[in-house]
C-alpha cells in the first residue's frame, strides 16, 4: 500500500472513529426529571426495633429495597424517636429506636424524612434532641420539628439533576408540641389556619423549583378526607405548594390532580409492628413515585406494597389488586385516573 493510500485510509478510519463517538450516547448525560419516592409512617420502634436486633440494618425494606435506591430522593414519615433515653412521656404509645437503627434509614436511602408528628416528643425533648442529631451525623435532612419554631419552619432543600426541590413540614396533632422561639418542638397547624402555613411556605417558595409538603394530619383509620381537609390542601395548593405529602390515618386515601399539581391526601403505613385491621387493611399502601421536571409533575406510578413480619415487601395477587382496586375508586372520588398499572401521567405536558 503507496503513502497515499495509508493517508486515505487513515482519515477514513477517524472519520469512522469521530462518528460512532458522536452516535453512543455520553453515559454523563445529565437527566432533566426527578424520582421521588413517597412513602407513609415508618415506625421502626417496639418489634421491628427487636428484628433489626437480630436481622441486618436493610430488613425492614424487604424487596422494596433496590426501588428505593434506584429513586433520586424518598420522603417519609418517621413515626418514631432515635434515642436511647428511656424516658417515656405520659401517652398510650411511646415509640423509639436504638441509635444505630439510623443506619435503616441510609440503608433505604431515606434522605428527607418529617418529624412534624405525635410520634417525635415521646421520648421529652432528650429524646428529639438525640434524634435530631442523630440524623445530622447521619447527613439525613429533617423537617417539621426542631430546637426552636424557625429549625422547625426550615425547609430541606434537595438538588437532584439541575432541580431544586424544597421541603417543608407539618402537624396537626399535639398543639402542646408546637415549638416557639424559646421551646423545641413541632411546626404544628390547625387545619384551615393557612397565614401559618403560608409563613414556613414564604420562606422557601423562591428558593426553588418544586415545593413538596409534607403534613401529618388527621385521625387514625379515616377513610377519605372531610370537606375541611380537602379546602385546606386546595389553600395549600393555591399559597404556592406543588406537591402535598400526606400521612396519619395508617391507611390510604385517595389522590387529587389539583391545579395540575398533586395532593396524596395520605399515604399509609410503610414499615411498622400495628395491628392489621382486616377491612380497612393497614398493612397494604403504595410506594408513590413521583417523577418531575422543572416545569411540574409528569408521572405518578403506584408500587403496591404489604407489610409483614415488621418488613415491607411488594404486595401480590389479591392484596395488590384489593389496593389498586381502592385507590382507583378513591382517587375516582376526586377526577383522578389512575391506570390498571397504577400509573397517571400528565397528558397535557406529556413528553
Amino acid at each position: 500500500m503507496n503513502s497515499q493510500n495509508s493517508r486515505l485510509l487513515a482519515i477514513c478510519l477517524s472519520f469512522f472513529v469521530i462518528l460512532a463517538f458522536l452516535l453512543v450516547p455520553s453515559k454523563k448525560e445529565k437527566r432533566n426529571t426527578v424520582i421521588i419516592g413517597f412513602a407513609g409512617d415508618v415506625m421502626l420502634g417496639r418489634l421491628v426495633n427487636e428484628k433489626l436486633k437480630e436481622t441486618n440494618p436493610a430488613y425492614p425494606w424487604g424487596n422494596m429495597l433496590p426501588l428505593l435506591r434506584k429513586n433520586d430522593l424518598n420522603i417519609i414519615n418517621l413515626e418514631n424517636a432515635i434515642t436511647a433515653h428511656e424516658k417515656r412521656i405520659p401517652k398510650i404509645f411511646n415509640f423509639k429506636t436504638d441509635l444505630q437503627n439510623v443506619q435503616t434509614l441510609l440503608e433505604g436511602n431515606i434522605q428527607v424524612v418529617s418529624l412534624a408528628n405525635n410520634h417525635t416528643l415521646d421520648f421529652g425533648y432528650e429524646g428529639l434532641y438525640e434524634t435530631l442529631e442523630a440524623l445530622k451525623k447521619a447527613k439525613i435532612q429533617y423537617v417539621g420539628a426542631g430546637k426552636d419554631i424557625q429549625e422547625a419552619q426550615k425547609a430541606a432543600i434537595i438538588y437532584k439533576n439541575d432541580i431544586s426541590i424544597g421541603i417543608i413540614g407539618f402537624t396537626d396533632n399535639e398543639a402542646e408540641w408546637i415549638a416557639t422561639d424559646k421551646k423545641p418542638g413541632t411546626n404544628y397547624i390547625k387545619v384551615g389556619a393557612i397565614d401559618n402555613v403560608k409563613e414556613s411556605i414564604n420562606q422557601v417558595r423562591n428558593k426553588v423549583d418544586l415545593l413538596i409538603a409534607t403534613v401529618h394530619w388527621g385521625p387514625n383509620m379515616r377513610e377519605r378526607p372531610t370537606k375541611e381537609f380537602i379546602e385546606f390542601a386546595h389553600a395549600i395548593i393555591n399559597a404556592g405548594v406543588d406537591i402535598i405529602h400526606g400521612h396519619s390515618a395508617h391507611i390510604f386515601q385517595g389522590i387529587e390532580i389539583y391545579n395540575n399539581k398533586l395532593i396524596l391526601y395520605d399515604t399509609g403505613d410503610f414499615v411498622d409492628d400495628y395491628m392489621v385491621d382486616t377491612k380497612l387493611r393497614n398493612d397494604l399502601s403504595f410506594l408513590y413515585q413521583v417523577e418531575v421536571t422543572k416545569d411540574g409533575i409528569k408521572k405518578l406510578e403506584l408500587i403496591p406494597t404489604r407489610i409483614d413480619n415488621m418488613q415491607v415487601n411488594k404486595a401480590t395477587g389479591a392484596d395488590a389488586a384489593w389496593a389498586l382496586e381502592r385507590i382507583q375508586k378513591l382517587s375516582a372520588e376526586f377526577g383522578t385516573t389512575i391506570s390498571d398499572q397504577g400509573t397517571w401521567r400528565d397528558k397535557v405536558r406529556s413528553w
